[in-house]
């Protein structure tokens, strides 16, 4: 018995230890203080920078309407380009030629001794495709001076007249030295035919065709508020529908105020004033493959080079007004701050340096 009350004893004992354990097991125990984040002080570069869209594609749309009479023979290709010298569209299976410049044809040219600023198109035109015009025709004393009145133009020689002939004859047309204003379309430069409005068959007073650029450019909707911090030149980066970044600059910015009219506007309708701002990838090849595409473009105002920089949540207000730094130990050091970007802030202050710890809340 004495045994079997020692066994039990034993076992109860036993059993109330092995209780307690247990019990001391499930006690949760006492919370461990919490570790602060740290960060160091760091130098870089911080640039402020905003991400507005923008639509890639051919700019500088113009439509192209023919004159005289005749219908269209031959109409080109969407997508062609034009150049200098060379066929635009085909009328009576006669070529109607485009050529550069500022003012188109607006009469016949013919006589010797003509003036105009249309004869100084016909003698730039010809120079350019490797005739030979003689002497060099006058220029009135109006375009000399470039006075107010207007450029009144060059003199149509006989040296320019034999050149026209030539060019003619050399491009296939009839060699008749004469010029109709219905035989050349005069363009602003390099082009490419974005559409094709007529169909064989139409007078050719009838829109022809729409031209743009050869060159791509992308269109941003600016914020007229913000758009004076931008600045012809600027470089920015383009970001493209495969989110490859190239580069590009800011072409030209618009004067025309869009949109921000209230009462015009109908409900629920964005009426923010807007510039229109025009941008230019600087190589071409980077958007070879794209017509037309949506894309992003990142503008940088501002940039910071090699300042001291810290996460924005390392910052703690001050009641007194101002911002500081806390160290590990806790010890708070004031610090100016300057340009805020991408979550890091530019510090500077007495006794930060590049390298220190710091408290941080991200």
């Amino acid at each position: 018995m004495a045994v079997a009350v020692l066994v039990v004893a034993a076992g109860g004992v036993y059993g109330a230890r092995a209780l307690s354990d247990h019990g001391e097991r499930r006690q949760p125990g006492p919370a461990a203080a919490p570790s602060a984040q740290t960060t160091r002080v760091k130098r870089a570069d911080l640039s402020d920078s905003r991400t507005l869209p923008g639509v890639l594609g051919f700019g500088g749309q113009v439509t192209v309407k023919g004159s005289g009479k005749g219908v269209i023979s031959r109409l080109p290709a969407p997508g062609s380009v034009v150049s200098r010298g060379k066929p635009l569209y085909w009328v009576n299976d006669e070529p109607v030629t485009a050529f550069f410049g500022d003012t188109p044809f607006f009469r016949e040219l013919d006589k010797a001794g003509t003036t105009g600023r249309d004869v100084t198109v016909l003698v730039e035109n010809l120079e350019a495709l490797g005739y030979d015009i003689g002497p060099r025709p006058q220029r009135s004393a109006a375009s000399r001076e470039g006075s107010e009145a207007g450029e009144a133009g060059t003199e149509l020689t006989t040296g320019v007249l034999a050149a026209l002939k030539r060019w003619q004859h050399d491009t296939g047309q009839e060699a008749t030295g004469t010029l109709a204003p219905d035989r050349a379309v005069v363009l602003s430069g390099p082009s490419r035919v974005d559409a094709v409005k007529a169909q064989l068959g139409d007078p050719a007073t009838e829109e022809v065709l729409t031209l743009t650029s050869q060159d791509k450019t992308v269109t941003v909707e600016a914020d007229a508020g913000s758009a004076g911090s931008m600045h012809q030149g600027d470089a920015v980066s383009i970001i493209l529908p495969d989110t490859k970044s190239v580069p590009g600059t800011v072409g030209s910015i618009g004067t025309t105020v869009q949109g921000g009219n209230a009462a015009e506007a109908g409900a629920g309708t964005d009426t923010t004033p807007t510039l229109e701002v025009r941008v230019q990838p600087s190589d071409a090849d980077d958007v070879a493959k794209l017509d037309a595409a949506s894309v992003q473009v990142v503008f940088t105002a501002r940039t910071r080079e090699n300042v001291l920089v810290v996460p924005v949540g390392a910052l703690l207000a001050l009641s007194e007004g101002g911002y500081a730094l806390q160290r590990p130990g806790g010890k708070l050091v004031g610090v100016t701050t300057g340009l805020f970007a991408k979550g890091l802030v530019e510090v500077s202050g007495t006794g930060i340096e590049e390298g220190d710890v710091v408290v941080t809340a991200s």
